[in-house]
């Protein structure tokens, strides 16, 4: 469980905090959806949760529990797939920044594990012109120099949904959540115009659209370690006094 739940105590955060000129606390925001015949309708919380405690072994940040339920409209049409609205994340993700900072925290990165989560891109919008200290993470940016490193074969608009990124993240940090049939669910769809009004079953009958049978667990591991060292550039921001 301390893979997606920290277990720290009151005394160990008072410990961490004293060590540092700022404070900076990094919330996971997942998802609740299908994933596909071969991936678990957890799998945008577990990869969020991943790249989180990737960097948090490698900077002095809070790690907090996921936001497991998020924004997952486009999905609805399979069985198991729950959403809230995006005025309700756009909330949860404030009152948590607002909580941080009245115990002294004054600076949150959110990991988004679920591209359909575009409210997060207004939140941290919004904070940043309050002069709060808030960042979102991965950029697509960060994502294509990860992907570059880990020898992802499959490009970022083609690996959309349940492919060779999220399929490789599981077989390194949780292959035990893997089921059969990845190896043989490849689906491309690349021109998705129509996505916000269609939502995915406009585009796919099995909800995957990517490449999963390239994944690996090697390029996994890569992914991870490539987003935590391009992590550094938005720590060093956060935490300057500029």
């Amino acid at each position: 469980m301390s893979d997606l739940v920290p277990a720290d105590t009151t005394e160990d955060v008072r410990t961490r905090g004293a060590g540092v000129s700022r404070q900076v606390a990094v919330l996971p925001v997942g998802s609740f959806e299908q994933h596909g015949p071969h991936l678990p309708l957890a799998t945008d919380t577990l990869v969020a949760c991943a790249v989180a405690r990737e960097i948090a072994g490698a900077y002095p940040v809070r790690l907090l529990p996921p936001v497991t339920i998020s924004c997952s409209h486009e999905h609805a049409a399979w069985p198991g797939t729950v959403s809230i609205s995006s005025v309700t994340l756009h909330a949860v993700v404030r009152d948590i920044a607002a909580s941080l900072r009245r115990s002294g925290v004054d600076t949150l990165v959110v990991v988004n594990g679920h591209g359909g989560n575009y409210v997060l891109g207004n939140v941290v919008q919004e904070s940043s012109a309050r002069g709060e200290r808030m960042a979102l993470f991965p950029a697509a940016e960060d994502w294509e120099a990860a992907r570059e490193r880990a020898g992802v074969v499959t490009s970022l608009l083609t690996d959309m949904h349940a492919g060779e990124i999220e399929t490789s993240i599981l077989l390194h940090a949780h292959p035990e959540m893997l089921r059969p049939g990845y190896e043989t669910s490849d689906f491309v769809a690349d021109d998705r115009r129509h996505l916000l009004t269609l939502g995915m079953s406009g585009y796919t009958d099995s909800g995957v659209i990517g490449r999963p049978s390239l994944g690996s667990a090697e390029k996994g591991k890569e992914l991870l370690a490539s987003l935590a060292d391009s992590f550094g550039a938005y720590f060093s921001m956060l935490t300057s006094d500029a």
